[in-house]
């Protein structure tokens, strides 16, 4: 009942922001700065935003500047499936040398792929990129069947195999367990499209060391609680109506409530930045809320064995992670580089819970093996943000560039 409460509410509400946004826009021209109806119409904006999505917001990488020159860029689905796409960013005209071909993995957590937009269109000046589109769940009908952790990982694997040998991963904050996963059982497979080097940043594989309150909060119910008060099924009219899922609002309803004041602020800033005609600033805060409160219904039973595999019972850390019946082993990866990225203040996933990943693939030899703290960001900051750009990419970027031989 809790999704068909929600859809009933944005159903019932929805007619009211139409009419404050249409409003808000005939108000807002010729308007004077400060006057009354400049500020009625910043109010209009303000509430005509204050509500939750449900499509992928587009990714906005037309070109990127290679060296000296603009290149177009466009986007192509090299294989679509029922929960996600491959998408390559694909540039237009030739560079002057082939540059590595990037796969970034992006999580599947309540947001859209677009999260990583930032990422992406960094690394795309050095690099050939790919990413995980993943789809909304609500979307997808219940002919195609679930859609767990095994099949998570098995769509790494299937991705990393139509890119081709030669291709470097990116995992970021969730999929690092899977990515770390679908790596080994390449390499234990002798697959001759193993990832080259693989780049996990800021992703829980070993939740026991430095548990934050996320953590926490993972361990102090049992699974059952989770499946009980969180799933729900998909209503009307959707495409995926009676799957199971955990619902996006629910997750961003979460991630709300840890930083409530910082988000009413904000839009207090957004309507003072209107009424002072600062369209600069109200603009910035405009694109990350547009971004934010897209939210992605995450299929129950992906939700479920995440929480209990990687958050609950440390499967992976203490070799018990399983795909399809067979033991993932991380020792078995000996060719593939791997570099670990942390971020000082992190309070999601925090210093310590990646490095791990450094002792669980003993096979890597140590020259073959990098890691980096970034100091002063957290979550957020390591892939995206000032310091991911000047700080981190040049690291990540050497590295690839070093392995792709």
């Amino acid at each position: 009942m809790l999704y068909q409460a929600y859809q009933t509410q944005s159903d019932l509400t929805s007619p009211l922001r139409l009419m404050a946004q249409s409003l808000g826009a005939s108000l807002w021209m010729n308007q004077t700065e400060g006057s009354m109806l400049r500020k009625m119409a910043a109010g209009m904006e303000v509430l005509s935003r204050l509500r939750l999505t449900h499509t992928r917001p587009a990714y906005g990488i037309d070109s990127v500047k290679v060296g000296d020159r603009e290149i177009a860029v466009a986007e192509h689905a090299v294989l679509s499936m029922p929960f996600g796409t491959l998408l390559h960013f694909q540039k237009q005209e030739a560079t002057a040398e082939p540059q590595p071909k990037v796969l970034l993995v992006a999580p599947l957590s309540g947001h859209f792929a677009t999260l990583l937009r930032e990422t992406a269109r960094t690394l795309l000046q050095d690099h050939d990129v790919y990413i995980t589109d993943w789809h909304n769940a609500r979307d997808v009908a219940l002919r195609h069947g679930p859609f767990g952790l095994d099949d998570y990982i098995a769509h790494m694997i299937r991705f990393t195999q139509t890119i081709g040998p030669g291709t470097h991963v990116i995992a970021v904050c969730q999929p690092c367990v899977a990515a770390l996963a679908a790596t080994a059982l390449m390499a234990e497979d002798d697959d001759p499209a193993q990832p080259r080097s693989l780049t996990l940043m800021a992703g829980p594989v070993d939740c026991r060391v430095n548990p934050t309150e996320v953590n926490k909060l993972a361990v102090s119910k049992p699974i059952d609680w989770f499946e009980k008060n969180l799933i729900s099924h998909v209503p009307l009219p959707h495409a995926g109506y009676m799957r199971r899922v955990y619902p996006g609002f629910v997750q961003l309803s979460a991630f709300l409530s840890m930083n409530l004041d910082r988000h009413k602020q904000s839009f207090k800033d957004l309507y003072q930045h209107l009424v002072n005609g600062d369209l600069e600033k109200a603009n910035i805060i405009r694109v990350f809320y547009d971004e934010y409160l897209a939210v992605n219904d995450l299929p129950a039973e992906f939700y479920l064995e995440t929480v209990e595999k990687v958050f609950q019972t440390y499967d992976l850390p203490l070799g018990k992670l399983s795909y399809k019946d067979r033991i993932v082993n991380p020792a078995a990866i000996r060719r593939t580089a791997l570099m670990t990225v942390e971020g000082e203040r992190d309070d999601i996933c925090a210093v310590g819970q990646t490095v791990a990943a450094q002792d669980l693939c003993s096979g890597v030899r140590p020259y073959k093996k990098t890691h980096h703290v970034q100091t002063g960001v957290g979550h957020y900051g390591v892939f995206s943000g000032r310091k991911w750009n000047q700080q981190i990419y040049p690291r990540v970027r050497d590295m690839i560039h070093a392995n792709d031989n």
